[in-house]
């Protein structure tokens, strides 16, 4: 028996490549008896190279299809990114359907079990069930970004009279409202994050033992009425041909000494501005350590380059009159594409200096390395909360009354994460994460028997399976692996308070808007 499943990605890199991950792994742990078609929203006449890229890279039992452009010029110039990205989703509805259509009635191709759609897929769901096709969400976010999704709903309502306080997500640590993820601020996504219980099933890109509190709370709350299976971290593994310009830093660190260097980089949709820009300079070149720089040229927004990894801009004219000669051979950067896993599985790499995109801290993960946290948009404030007071396993950047982030505070920062001795813990409590993350992987670990799980319920029969599914925890459902993780980790795993908010005073009081009741 043969499984075939269509993975409709939203527009960005930081959507696709994790989606392509889980296709690897589906085709690795099933032996390639599964076959997977992408079918690809687009807003431009034709795809972006690095999507082409990735996609022809893929094994023979992925195919892809590209729907027609949509138009979003009429969106106002400062449209936030996330109504870009619902918007070219909804627009492409019909010719999702049309392109569901043709797949279901190819007699040439398996049928259909499931479609896959990321966090601005669920609009999908009722096409899926028109041809009696599964639905599924597969989490580009975090559990905790995850939990706060469901919670938004009634979030929402607490911004209306002005939330002032912390807030304790259920299994999480306390967030502020100024780090909470976007939808909550936006009125347009609420009822996005109430799609949410329409899926069969949700597949997140983290582990138990990275998130164990969120975990267990999706489980027992009776808010979230989907299935959970943790099938994390699936990043993406170092290139077989190590060629071009961007390997020429591989090199480069071949020359420096194990752990002392720095890697700064704010992902493929990051930017800042010119005065942002001079100030992570300036604080690179006092803080007398070696670096990496990943530069793209600046923007006013924070998220310029989402919709286009390339700019036929310059980045190096806009650095300071004289920085690369001063920093000489202590610094290199780099203004093309820079081999990002290749540069953190690297022995020199000591530090990430990171936008706190999910992929990238996944990435850091699975190499050890700890971080500085720089969060700029979308879910990345929630991220650094959970990688500062929740992990303990990166230094978050303090923003002035300018609006900037200083280069006495980079300097700072920089020079403690690789030579100070909290880096040092930080470095050490990495090192635990990523073989946690090795463990979930594994031929018996949570994240693998998890996956064969949803591919179990993916098949027509669940036969085909038998001779892949090696677990101990083969028969029993995803929620008892869960359960029994936990208790294995019990002397590691701290529960969040309840339905209790944190106030400023540090006085703890009844969390208003949090389910009532966790257990189902």
């Amino acid at each position: 028996m043969e499984v075939h499943i269509a993975i409709f990605p939203s527009p960005g890199m930081g959507h696709l490549i994790p989606l392509t991950e889980l296709a690897r792994q589906l085709l690795r742990l099933l032996h390639h008896r599964v076959f997977i078609t992408f079918i690809i929203p687009t807003t431009a006449g034709a795809p972006i190279k690095p999507q082409n890229d990735i996609l022809n890279a893929m094994p023979e039992n992925v195919t892809s299809v590209f729907l027609p452009p949509v138009d979003l010029n009429d969106l106002p110039p400062d449209s936030s990114i996330e109504a870009r990205i619902s918007l070219t989703l909804t627009r492409s509805l019909p010719a999702l359907r049309q392109t569901l259509a043709e797949l279901t009635h190819d007699s040439t191709r398996k049928p259909l079990s499931a479609l896959v759609v990321d966090i601005f897929g669920p609009p999908s769901f009722e096409i899926a069930k028109e041809f009696h096709i599964s639905p599924y969400i597969f989490s580009t976010v975090s559990a905790m970004a995850l939990v706060s999704i469901f919670q938004i709903p009634l979030l929402y309502e607490m911004f209306a009279g002005g939330l002032r306080e912390p807030v304790t997500f259920p299994g999480c640590v306390p967030v502020q409202p100024t780090d909470f993820t976007a939808p909550a601020h936006d009125f347009d996504q609420v009822g996005l994050c109430k799609m949410f219980n329409s899926a069969k099933g949700i597949l997140v890109n983290s582990f138990v033992e990275l998130e164990p509190g969120a975990f267990k709370a999706m489980e027992e709350g009776e808010w979230c009425k989907p299935d959970i299976f943790p099938i994390g971290p699936l990043t993406r593994t170092c290139s077989e041909k190590q060629t071009g310009d961007g390997f020429e830093c591989l090199k480069w660190l071949d020359k420096h000494p194990v752990g002392s260097v720095l890697f700064v980089s704010f992902g493929s949709g990051g930017t800042l501005s010119q005065k942002q820009l001079d100030e992570l300079a300036f604080g690179l070149e006092k803080s007398g350590q070696r670096f990496v720089w990943a530069v793209k040229s600046p923007s006013e927004k924070v998220n310029a380059s989402y919709f286009s990894a390339k700019t036929d801009l310059d980045p190096f004219s806009f650095l300071p009159d004289g920085f690369l000669k001063r920093v000489g051979d202590r610094g290199l950067v780099l203004s093309s594409w820079v081999p990002q896993v290749e540069i953190l599985g690297h022995r020199s790499t000591g530090g990430f200096l990171t936008h706190c995109g999910w992929n990238s801290i996944l990435e850091s993960i699975a190499n050890g390395v700890p971080m500085i946290a720089w969060p700029l948009y979308a879910e990345q404030r929630m991220n650094a909360v959970n990688l500062t007071d929740g992990l303990g396993v990166a230094y978050r950047v303090k923003v002035g009354e300018n609006g900037l982030v200083g280069r006495d505070e980079i300097d700072k920062r920089v020079r403690s994460l690789i030579e100070g001795e909290d880096g040092g813990k930080m470095r050490t409590k990495m090192a635990e994460l990523k073989e946690g993350g090795a463990m979930a992987l594994s031929q018996d670990g949570s994240s693998t028997t998890s996956i064969l799980h949803v591919a179990k319920k993916w098949a027509e029969s669940g036969h085909f399976l038998e001779s892949v599914v090696t677990s101990p925890l083969h028969g029993r459902s995803i929620c008892h692996s869960i359960n029994e993780l936990l208790m294995a980790a019990s002397e590691d795993f701290h529960p969040a308070k309840g339905h209790m908010v944190e106030s400023s005073d540090g006085q703890t009081k009844p969390n208003r808007w949090a389910s009532p009741n966790l257990t189902r």
